[in-house]
């Protein structure tokens, strides 16, 4: 069972409210590309990870005008994918949904939202996030999807955890102390979701359930200055820490090992200003050790780090044109039948 996790820039914006593909020669919202090559390389990489299932981070927006679910699956049948269903959890208000895309051949899957540990996602925790003793309440602004899946020909059912974290950066701030102030308050709301979200981990660990929370966190080890200030990132809680139950990823244990030398990275922003790139890890793959026993196996279809995409030039090109990030693949090994 191959299972992958991909953050695609803007992908709302390459349909109409109807879930109609815009496939012409218009600017797609990634810089200098256009909504036709957007596709086209998006297509390319989608039918090149020939996953059994997507965690699509930034899917195309659904309301009550606008059909993500019809957008992500029109998508699926122009290229002719295996993973052609798509489920959504709760709706945000960001235009960037949270979707699973699916091959309803080889996996069942549907929106099972939870409150061990916590409230739904969708509502709201109290936490003291500014050791005032006054609780703040935190909300997701993307809600984390949260999956009952079920490989069918082994009968393995897993559950699986879709997560786009809040970023970090301060959008909107100007001068040294706007951006000080809203980069420490942004950043204690990261952390205050990795904590809610590390609680349900801890209730699905507690049951035994073979769980995967897989997306975009925004966060990683030792990624800024301020995490200086709060001790660990929110990859870490979302990880675990001390004796208790952990999760596991490679990626998040190698930047976790080292400080120096060369680093995972699924993610490269244009800094068109200072003209260059910043490459940073971003997407994880999380497994509990039940799943890891599974044998486990994780790649970063990176365009210059992994071999055989460099070598690729369609699919090296593809990977640059289609998105900001990298696709992050799990591949288990599972019996065909019972």
């Amino acid at each position: 069972m191959r299972i992958a996790t991909y953050n695609v820039e803007w992908f709302t914006n390459l349909f109409d409210d109807a879930g109609t593909i815009l496939d012409d020669g218009a600017w797609s919202s990634r810089w200098n590309v256009t909504r036709r090559d957007q596709l086209a390389a998006l297509g390319h990489v989608f039918q090149s990870m020939d996953a059994d299932g997507v965690m699509v981070i930034e899917a195309p927006d659904s309301h009550a005008r606008r059909d993500g679910v019809r957008a992500l699956e029109n998508f699926a049948e122009r290229f002719g994918l295996r993973a052609r269903k798509a489920v959504v959890g709760f709706i945000n208000e960001t235009q960037q949904e949270i979707m699973f895309l699916y091959d309803p051949d080889v996996l069942t899957a549907y929106h099972d939202p939870r409150t061990d540990g916590g409230p739904r996602f969708d509502e709201a925790i109290k936490m003291d996030l500014d050791v005032d003793r006054h609780p703040e309440p935190i909300r997701w602004s993307k809600p984390p999807l949260e999956l009952e899946v079920m490989h069918r020909a082994s009968r393995t059912a897993f559950r699986m955890i879709g997560v786009h974290a809040k970023s970090k950066a301060p959008h909107g701030a100007r001068g040294e102390a706007a951006i000080m102030r809203i980069s420490i308050a942004n950043r204690r709301k990261q952390l205050a979701q990795c904590i809610w979200l590390r609680h349900r981990v801890e209730a699905h660990l507690e049951q035994g359930d073979n769980l995967i929370v897989l997306g975009d966190f925004n966060d990683g080890p030792g990624l800024d200055e301020y995490e200086k200030l709060f001790g660990r990132s929110g990859v870490e809680i979302v990880l675990g820490e001390g004796n208790g139950a952990q999760l596991f990823d490679p990626h998040a244990k190698q930047a976790l090992s080292r400080r120096i030398g060369a680093m995972p990275v699924t993610a490269r922003f244009h800094k068109r200003e200072q003209g260059q790139y910043l490459s940073v890890l971003l997407d994880y793959i999380m497994v509990s050790q039940s799943v890891r026993a599974m044998g486990a196996d994780w790649t970063i279809l990176h365009p210059f780090d992994h071999p055989a995409c460099f070598d690729d030039k369609t699919l090296c090109t593809a990977l640059l044109t289609a998105s900001d990030h990298f696709p992050v693949l799990l591949d288990l090994q599972l019996p065909d039948t019972v």
